[in-house]
């Protein structure tokens, strides 16, 4: 029985169906498509972005000449791999020939060879609830692995040998930490054993495509038995290996808390949003390297800055763009800032805690309140009470003061008229002193702040 959600999807895909049909060719929904329709997953199919998978034994020549005609674009960019793109009613469909892609030893890029045979194709194909097809004339299943089954089960299997699937793409075993936790599967013994024995496979993998399945992984609603995964099986030591060295060694006189599982506890309670969660991934990797012990116990002074540095570093060698290494590496470095004012919100503390924040305020208030794991409920009544009382400190002055745009009150124009200077590092020296005066004071008008400035020229001139 074809499920419900697929009907349109079936419709809009007919006219195509009938075309390869005519011409010899059999043409399959596969993928994502069917598995995420099986398995009643929110989104999908019914989301207009949703991209539409199929596959067929035509070659890439006869998928255009066939469904060109068919379609309101068309774009051929992944020819060499199979794939031809088209748009249909407004929903973009891929038509892939039925391929096999394999890596050369060392070899970074897949290679490819075209095929006739459905089957042949899924069991290339990474995982048996993804080696499912449903053809579209005749709205046949085929499922020769038993995905169905493993669906309904739970189980996490691959199609042929793990170690074979595993060769041709190493990065499939990273993509295994994914599925564990958006579908909530178990791996299987024969799984669990080649990512073991194969994780040193995942380097020769390039950071771009380990860092979008990371991506992927963080930004599901429960991403912590994926995460879990990676560090067990040692996949996590060849591209994140900050991350299973936050599992310290736990010493029998100075007991503390086990960094990796308070780790993943905060990115699981974090909202699923990529510079937020990689953030809470990160807070605490400079840990390992501030360690140390003391009469008052172990210690991490300056984590914050060193994994901050630690978090650029990583980031950078995963190819991140610029942008999203600066916001992920900032709230890294303020996400102890909350705990420095423990004996009270001052206007000037509040406006430089909003200022040094800027665009990020809302996602460090958010990490610093998913960052309390602690097991004590007086302590973490005590922290929920602090976090409570700064954001009202925050509203309160939102409403007298411009916080998301916090400036001094006199620009470099009138800094240079004031003081009758021209542009260079002394203006920058003047505006850096009216911030301290913003920050520190608020407002206190123009006048007030001219007489000051022409005060403090004076002195260090």
């Amino acid at each position: 029985m074809v499920p419900d959600r697929l009907k349109p999807v079936l419709e809009l895909t007919a006219p195509l169906a009938e075309a390869f049909h005519g011409a010899g060719h059999r043409l399959y929904l596969v993928g994502g498509t069917v598995r995420d329709a099986i398995a009643g997953r929110p989104g999908g199919v019914e989301s207009d972005d949703f991209d539409i998978d199929l596959t067929t034994d035509a070659r890439p020549e006869e998928i255009e000449a066939l469904a060109g005609p068919l379609a309101s674009a068309l774009w051929d960019q992944g020819r060499r791999f199979g794939t031809i793109g088209v748009v249909l009613a407004g929903r973009r469909v891929e038509i892939t020939t039925h391929r096999a892609d394999a890596y050369e030893p060392g070899s970074r890029k897949p290679a490819v060879a075209f095929g006739d045979d459905i089957a042949e194709d899924l069991s290339r194909r990474d995982f048996t609830v993804n080696a499912m097809a449903l053809e579209v004339a005749e709205l046949e299943m085929i499922d020769p692995f038993g995905g169905l089954d493993d669906l309904a089960n739970r189980r996490l299997r691959t199609p042929i040998a793990p170690e074979t699937s595993f060769s041709d793409d190493p990065l499939r075993m990273m993509r295994a930490a994914r599925f564990i936790a958006g579908y909530a599967l178990v791996p299987d013994e024969a799984v669990l054993k080649a990512v073991g024995e194969m994780a040193p496979r995942l380097e020769i993998v390039s950071a771009e495509r380990l860092r979008d399945e990371l991506d992927k992984l963080i930004v599901l609603p429960r991403p912590s038995a994926g995460l879990w995964f990676l560090v067990q099986t040692g996949l996590a030591d060849h591209f994140l290996p900050e991350l299973p060295a936050l599992s310290l060694e736990q010493d029998p006189v100075q007991r503390h808390k086990d960094v990796l599982a308070h780790t993943i506890a905060v990115v699981e309670k974090t909202s699923p949003d990529k510079i937020l969660r990689l953030a809470a991934l990160l807070h605490d990797i400079g840990k390992p390297r501030t360690r140390s012990y003391g009469p008052g116990g172990v210690s991490f002074h300056h984590h914050d800055v060193v994994g901050a540095r630690m978090a650029r570093e990583r980031m950078k060698a995963l190819r991140y763009p610029q942008g999203e290494i600066d916001e992920v590496a900032r709230l890294v470095e303020l996400h102890l800032r909350f705990h420095t004012y423990k004996m009270g919100w001052t206007d000037s503390a509040v406006r430089r805690y909003a200022h040094d924040a800027g665009e990020l305020l809302d996602r460090l208030n958010e990490l610093t309140r998913c960052d309390c794991t602690t097991r004590n409920e007086r302590r973490a009544r005590e922290l929920s009470r602090r976090m409570d009382d700064l954001e009202q400190r925050l509203v309160e002055l939102k409403e007298k003061e411009e916080l998301a745009a916090l400036r001094p009150e006199l620009d470099g124009r009138q800094v240079m008229e004031l003081l009758g200077l021209s542009p260079g590092p002394e203006v920058g020296r003047a505006m850096s002193f009216l911030m301290e005066i913003r920050l520190n004071e608020g407002l206190i008008g123009e006048e007030a702040v001219a007489a000051r400035l022409r005060q403090w020229w004076e002195e260090s001139s």
